[in-house]
């Protein structure tokens, strides 16, 4: 081990190729530096107990290799660059831990081609700011782009045996009304078919993202939380806020795959189009037991249009916006279940779907041509308040298979109606409905 505590002693100690190096004071760097194979940097306690802090002036911060450490240090670079990165792309580059670490600029691990198998661990890493906007690789599904995040882990290998698995605790992204700008967490595979990431367990402190999107682009979405195709995670644990601001920033966002996902936290979108919780990929048991809110024009609560679902519990939802559909579901899903009610507040508006803004009404609940449900049961309201919308909307080629409502199903709006049952749907309609205050069987 050698202790420096200026850039001079840095730079001698990164090429001698110490394994440990200990910065026992704050810095300013003017340019990146690269850690060496199985080289450990990390920050010893100043007198008044503070961590130092590693500074870079207008560059990338630290490059990784194989088998690096890095912990105990607070990393500054300018929010639209790179606070840690990895440089080397051989076949195995082993494993690497994070540790107690607040960064300015983003944390990135990419693969490229040669890269088999890697092994990341992080605990307690706090990213006050970032700025993705410029990092091209983007992965592309759906009819839109989707823009990296403050913590990027991406694996741009097409072999289908590269591997990258990941176990993270403890994250925490931006700040409460100071969000990051791009994605929050983004976790990603080469597509469907190609390198793979494995989560085996994340957890989330806060989370606070916005992409900075112009309203009226259709072609690039953000997420607060955003698990890709390629990724797939084993538990998803979230013990914070979850909240986007912007234009098409999703909250919580899977094209990949969840086997459990617990959000013990609020879950808020702010912006236009951003949704709460979207299903593209495969979740197995979703938990949410905060709110799911969004306030929006276009900003739904819950989506499936592709993929399923196959256990969903939610506290409630509530959206604010024309166009905000509490529920909308086109796909087969399994059991869901809403210990709240589903309530919407606007009537029709504009709303991104699949990378094109089209006209949606405001249904609390909406089950679309080709949505199956196995089971559905809400111990609250179904209820608009919207005009010219209706409360429990299905489409024609719709089953819902059971449907248990312990409140009423409601519609409050002028020229609003409680049901919109089309011919050919199948659902159980036997529950009371409420238009204006009149009940009705």
């Amino acid at each position: 081990m050698i202790e420096v505590k200026n850039p001079t002693e840095l730079i001698q100690a990164l090429t001698a190729k110490d394994a440990s190096i200990v910065l026992t004071r704050s810095m300013m760097l003017t340019h990146s530096i690269t850690l060496p194979n199985a080289t450990s940097l990390s920050g010893k306690p100043q007198e008044d107990s503070a961590l130092p802090i590693l500074m870079f002036q207008d560059s990338d911060g630290i490059g990784l290799t194989a088998n690096n450490t890095i912990k105990n240090l607070i990393i500054h670079t300018p929010a639209n660059h790179r606070s840690i990165f990895n440089t080397n792309y051989e076949t195995d580059l082993g494993s690497f831990g994070f540790e107690n670490l607040e960064l300015n600029g983003q944390f990135s691990f990419l693969s490229k081609s040669k890269l088999n198998n890697t092994f990341l661990n992080l605990k307690n890493i706090n990213i006050i700011a970032a700025d993705t906007r410029g990092y091209l690789e983007q992965p592309q599904k759906y009819g839109v782009n989707v823009l990296q995040g403050a913590l990027t882990i991406y694996n741009l290998n097409p072999d289908k045996n590269s591997l990258i698995t990941v176990n993270a605790k403890k994250i925490s992204i931006g700040q409460k009304n100071s969000p990051v700008i791009g994605s929050g967490v983004f976790i990603a595979g080469f597509g469907d078919n190609g390198g793979r990431v494995e989560i085996d367990d994340f957890s989330t402190n806060d989370v606070y993202s916005t992409g900075k999107i112009p309203l009226g682009v259709a072609d690039i979405i953000t997420g607060a939380i955003f698990i890709v195709n390629g990724a797939h995670a084993k538990k998803i644990t979230q013990r914070g806020e979850t909240t986007t601001y912007g234009v098409n920033d999703m909250v919580l966002d899977a094209w990949g795959e969840v086997d459990e996902w617990d959000v013990m936290g609020s879950v808020t979108s702010y912006g236009p189009s951003g949704i709460g919780f979207v299903n593209f990929g495969t979740v197995k048991s979703f938990n949410a037991q905060a709110p799911i809110e969004t306030f929006g024009l276009g900003a739904r609560g819950y989506n499936q249009y592709d993929g399923t679902l196959e256990e969903g519990h939610f506290s409630s939802i509530m959206t604010f916006g024309d166009g905000s559909i509490g529920v909308q579901i086109s796909k087969k899903v399994g059991h869901l279940t809403f210990d709240g009610g589903i309530v919407t507040h606007g009537s029709i508006g504009n709303s991104l779907v699949k990378g094109v803004i089209v006209d949606l009404p405001a249904y609390a609940l909406s089950i679309k041509d080709g949505g199956v449900v196995s089971s559905i049961t809400v111990k609250g309201n179904i209820q608009t308040k919207g005009k010219g919308v209706a409360s429990y909307n299905v489409e024609s080629k719709a089953l819902v298979n059971k449907m248990t409502i312990t409140g009423k199903v409601s519609a409050t709006g002028e020229g609003s109606e409680p049901l919109n049952i089309q011919d050919g749907a199948q659902t159980p309609t036997d529950f009371s409905t409420d238009t204006n205050n009149k009940t009705t069987i």
